[in-house]
C-alpha cells in the first residue's frame, strides 16, 4: 500500500475544504435542485487533466451534484465562450482551469455577474475569482532545478523549455532559475517555448542540441514537452539530463530506467487539487465565512529512487 504523507499546512486545508464539503453536501440533498457544477480545463489531451476530471466526477456523484465539463483546448477566446454557455445552463459553481490567466478574465467577470463561485483551479485566473487551489509552482522548478544542478556537479550549460503563459508556468520558471543562480558553475545558455507539447518540445529541443552540442541539462516547465524533449536528447546521444514538472505516469515510467537523461520530475496532486478545489467552491457557495482564499499544495521532488512508489 502506497502511503503519502502532506505538510501540516497540507492537511489543515484540506480538512477546512472536506468539512465543508460534507455541510455542502447536506444542504443540497436538501435544496429542490442538485447543485450544478462546471469546470473548464485549458485541454484534455494530457492525462494530468483527465485525472482531475475523473477525481471531479467522483467527488460530485457523491454529493448529487451534476458536472458539465469542457476543453478549451488552449484556446482562451474558446474558454470564454465554454464558460459563457456554462452560466447560460445555470452552473452554481465554477472550477477554471485557465489556458490564459490574464485572457480568461472575461470569463470570470461574466461568472461574477451571473453569481457564480468561481474557484480557480491549478493556475491563478485575472478577475474577481472567490478562491484558487494550485501547486507551489516556484517550488516545483526550484526543486527541480536544485538537483539537475547538484546532479550536475554545480557545472554546466543548461537549457530551458518554457509554456504558455499562465501563472504557474511563470513561476516554475522563476523557480528554476533561482535554483540555478546559485550555482557559479551553471550559464543558462537557451530558453525557448516548447508549449507543452510533445511534438512541438521534441522539434524545439532539436534545435538547441544542434544550436548547443555541449549542452549538459534540461529543464522541462511539463512532464509532455519533456517526454518529446526526452525523444530529442535520445536521438542525439548526447549525455543531457533532463528534470521537469508533474509526475505524469510516462514520466515516472521513464524516470525509472536506469539509463534514462530523464532523471527527475516535480510531482503535484491532480486528484487532491480538484477535490480541495471542490471543497472551497462548496465553501464558498454556502457562505463559509472561515473558508481561506487560496490553498497552496506542496509538491514532492521524485527521482529514480523515489519513481517506483509514486502515483497520481
Amino acid at each position: 500500500m502506497k502511503i503519502r504523507v502532506f505538510p501540516v499546512a497540507f492537511r489543515n486545508a484540506a480538512l477546512i475544504a472536506a468539512s465543508s464539503a460534507v455541510l455542502a453536501a447536506g444542504t443540497a440533498v436538501a435544496a429542490k435542485e442538485p447543485l450544478k457544477i462546471g469546470m473548464s480545463f485549458q485541454e484534455l489531451n494530457n492525462e494530468y487533466f483527465v485525472t482531475m476530471q475523473e477525481a471531479l466526477e467522483s467527488a460530485a456523484e457523491s454529493l448529487g451534484a451534476e458536472v458539465i465539463t469542457t476543453d478549451a483546448r488552449h484556446d482562451v477566446a474558446k474558454q470564454v465562450s465554454d464558460v459563457e454557455d456554462m452560466v447560460q445552463r445555470g452552473i452554481d459553481i465554477l472550477l477554471l482551469n485557465p489556458a490564459d490567466s490574464v485572457g480568461v478574465e472575461t470569463a470570470v467577470l461574466a461568472a461574477k455577474e451571473a453569481g457564480v463561485t468561481t474557484i480557480a483551479i491549478d493556475a491563478q485566473a485575472n478577475g474577481p475569482v472567490d478562491g484558487f487551489v494550485g501547486s507551489k509552482n516556484y517550488d516545483a522548478g526550484y526543486k527541480a532545478c536544485e538537483y539537475l544542478a547538484e546532479q550536475l556537479g554545480g557545472e554546466g550549460k543548461v537549457a530551458l523549455l518554457d509554456g504558455i503563459p499562465v501563472v504557474p508556468i511563470l513561476q516554475r520558471i522563476e523557480g528554476c532559475t533561482a535554483a540555478l543562480e546559485e550555482y557559479d558553475g551553471i550559464e543558462v545558455v537557451d530558453k525557448q517555448n516548447g508549449r507543452q507539447e510533445r511534438t512541438h518540445a521534441m522539434t524545439v529541443t532539436e534545435n538547441m542540441l544542434q544550436a548547443h552540442p555541449d549542452l549538459d541539462g534540461l529543464f522541462s516547465v511539463n512532464d509532455i514537452g519533456s517526454l518529446g524533449a526526452l525523444i530529442a536528447i535520445e536521438a542525439s546521444g548526447q549525455d543531457v539530463k533532463l528534470v521537469s514538472v508533474d509526475g505524469h505516469p510516462e514520466a515516472i515510467e521513464a524516470i525509472k530506467r536506469p539509463d534514462s537523461a530523464f532523471i527527475a520530475t516535480s510531482a503535484q496532486y491532480p486528484r487532491d487539487m480538484v477535490r480541495l478545489g471542490l471543497g472551497l467552491g462548496l465553501s464558498k457557495y454556502w457562505g463559509a465565512s472561515t473558508a481561506p482564499s487560496e490553498i497552496p499544495i506542496d509538491v514532492s521532488l521524485i527521482d529514480r529512487d523515489k519513481a517506483s512508489d509514486f502515483s497520481w
